[in-house]
């Protein structure tokens, strides 16, 4: 049993001209193919199943008044995935319409995600989430394959091309924690 508890309820939630606000990441990790050579590392994602259906999501969740969008992507990769690591760039927001949660603040379920990359480095063997979480790693193809929701392919999309302008080959920027 993990000490780490998720956050619930709706009462610090963030919202913008009718938009929940939320924040998100996509978790990666390097894979050696080859032990041997830095340039055959393959880049690995992290998943989570859906608890509402069939499909695979990155860690997203309500962006809370105390806290920065940064900070909310870490906390949701933490409670969802079981993972903690460094926030590396920010991939873009994107919207996208929710079902499971319409409320007085969005009736029509209207959200607006900001999300960000994620150098896993550690992966817990207990998190918050872990009864109705499982976790998947995956190659970016397998991923796009895997995605429930076609936003999640876009800035999956927007991952792998941030990746070859800003981590390839520049192991500086790797272990850096700026954007």
């Amino acid at each position: 049993m993990t000490d780490l508890v998720a956050r619930t309820g709706r009462h610090q939630q963030r919202y913008e001209d009718g938009c929940r606000l939320v924040a998100g990441c996509i978790p990666f990790r390097y894979k050696d193919d080859d032990f041997s050579s830095k340039s055959n590392e393959t880049v690995e994602v992290l998943m989570i199943n859906s608890q509402s259906g069939p499909g695979l999501l990155f860690p997203k969740g309500g962006w809370e008044n105390d806290e920065t969008d940064r900070e909310a992507a870490v906390r949701e990769a933490l409670e969802e995935a079981g993972v903690r690591g460094d926030i590396m760039g920010f991939l873009g927001h994107y919207e996208f319409k929710s079902k499971t949660h319409q409320d007085e603040f969005s009736p029509d379920g209207l959200c607006k995600a900001a999300m960000f990359a994620l150098l896993v480095k550690e992966e817990l063997d207990s998190w918050p989430e872990q009864d109705t979480r499982q976790r998947s790693w995956l190659t970016i193809p397998e991923a796009i394959e895997h995605c429930r929701h076609p936003w999640m392919k876009d800035t999956l999309e927007e991952f792998a091309k941030w990746h070859a302008e800003h981590l390839i080959g520049n192991s500086e920027y790797l272990f850096s924690s700026s954007d």
